[in-house]
């Protein structure tokens, strides 16, 4: 397996291709823990992380608000106490694309450095 979240994401326009069907097959296996979910039409990953304490799951938020800010490309996140749900899809095309995918991979890495 390649280090998935060391890929570069790649500018997303309204006429890019969501990923095809075997990609979000290969690429899944990267990110394992993150659901696929069809929400309002569109395939979106999605994955809950349970922290200890509010100012925990804050601190993935911001995490999260950073990652999202560098690649100009932003979730839905859900800030509770002890918990922060977050789901990463392409506004644009309406789906899943390669860079949500990087982004899962990123937002795992982040929790990971928290631990």
């Amino acid at each position: 397996m390649s280090d998935l979240k060391a890929h570069s994401c790649e500018a997303c326009s309204p006429n890019a291709s969501k990923a095809t069907e075997e990609e979000k097959q290969q690429l899944h296996k990267e990110v394992p823990d993150w659901e696929i979910l069809e929400i309002d039409g569109e395939e979106q990953l999605h994955k809950v992380y349970k922290l200890k304490n509010f100012v925990k799951a804050l601190e993935l938020t911001n995490k999260i608000g950073e990652l999202a800010e560098e690649e100009d490309h932003h979730p839905v996140v859900v800030l509770e106490y002890g918990k922060v749900a977050v789901s990463w899809w392409s506004h644009e095309i309406g789906g899943l694309h390669k860079n949500d995918f990087i982004l899962a991979a990123r937002t795992d890495a982040a929790f990971n450095d928290m631990q």
